[in-house]
């Protein structure tokens, strides 16, 4: 998600979950092209698996986007055809690309042709107020034709005029059924569906009709929904027993982001939501948000924070 699941917000992360793949925030072209493509591309060897999201219309600009991608070491290059916002739809990209198959099957084989590591599609399942199956068929099958294998469906149209990206993310309604539909019809594709969801036992519901889940607000909002996604969806051991021990986990990197000139504000805001609903949550999120706790105690902020906390 753009401005959250920076690398901060995906080590902490990582100290919840081993197995589940993490995405970056879209990242455009424009950016990798003429801004400082080391830092955007910098990631912790910690987070593998993990993908890069990109942004933009044009083939030979995304394929040299991709093939950056592959260099720095992503396990996955994701190209973003679901967001809404008018400024990427300046930038004619995002959601308004489902409109373009063509291009976009051009932008994928593009990728593919540059990269050995998966090219993926992440898209909405319309624009607007137009509901067709049609529309979304057209656009997955040309897509495919194209090589791609791995297609993960935002549940809702996407509109593109009246509502902000919030409100995108709320307004338009759910639509599951579309997605079990899209994998009825295309059975050798893999389809993640996303959207809406906000619980291991919805996850777990979604796989009896779609290869995976992708977790998005949810997961940012309270970080131990992540806890127990290992043992849960993959059947393998979880990394933590509890917050505190999670805490333990990113508290290295915190102090290693805040000895590099990082602000602790930048990885503790990813763990606002650890303790929500819990004796003392008020107090940590107070904590981890007040600036002269955080201008006096830095990295340190975190312990002041579990200690107000637990005096409440």
């Amino acid at each position: 998600m753009m401005d959250f699941t920076d690398r901060f917000c995906r080590y902490v992360h990582r100290a919840f979950t081993r197995r589940a793949r993490l995405y970056t925030e879209m990242i455009t072209t424009g950016a990798l092209i003429h801004g400082q493509r080391d830092r955007l591309l910098r990631f912790d060897p910690g987070e593998h698996p993990v993908a890069l999201q990109i942004g933009g219309s044009e083939p030979d600009d995304l394929a040299r986007a991709a093939a950056w991608g592959e260099q720095a070491g992503y396990d996955e290059i994701n190209l973003n055809c679901g967001c809404p916002s008018e400024r990427v739809q300046r930038g004619a990209f995002g959601a308004c690309l489902m409109a373009e198959p063509d291009l976009v099957a051009d932008c994928v084989r593009a990728m593919r042709e540059v990269v050995k590591v998966p090219v993926t599609v992440k898209h909405r399942i319309g624009l607007d107020r137009d509901e067709s199956y049609d529309f979304v068929v057209r656009f997955v099958d040309r897509v495919a034709q194209a090589g791609c294998n791995v297609f993960i469906v935002h549940a809702r149209n996407a509109w593109l005029q009246g509502l902000s990206p919030k409100e995108n993310r709320e307004v338009p309604p759910l639509r599951y059924e579309t997605v079990y539909r899209l994998k009825r019809d295309f059975p050798s594709l893999t389809i993640v569906i996303n959207g809406g969801l906000r619980s291991h036992e919805e996850a777990l519901s979604q796989l009896e009709h779609v290869d995976g889940v992708m977790l998005g607000r949810a997961a940012c909002d309270d970080p131990w929904l992540l806890a127990r996604v290992d043992s849960r969806i993959y059947g393998a051991a979880d990394p933590i027993d509890d917050r505190v021990q999670a805490l333990e986990a990113i508290r290295p990197f915190l102090a290693d982001q805040v000895l590099e000139g990082v602000s602790a504000r930048a990885v503790l805001r990813h763990v606002m939501g650890l303790f929500n609903g819990l004796p003392g949550a008020r107090a940590w999120r107070r904590t981890l948000s007040d600036s002269a706790t955080l201008a006096q105690y830095g990295a340190g902020t975190l312990d002041q924070a579990l200690a107000r906390m637990l005096r409440t």
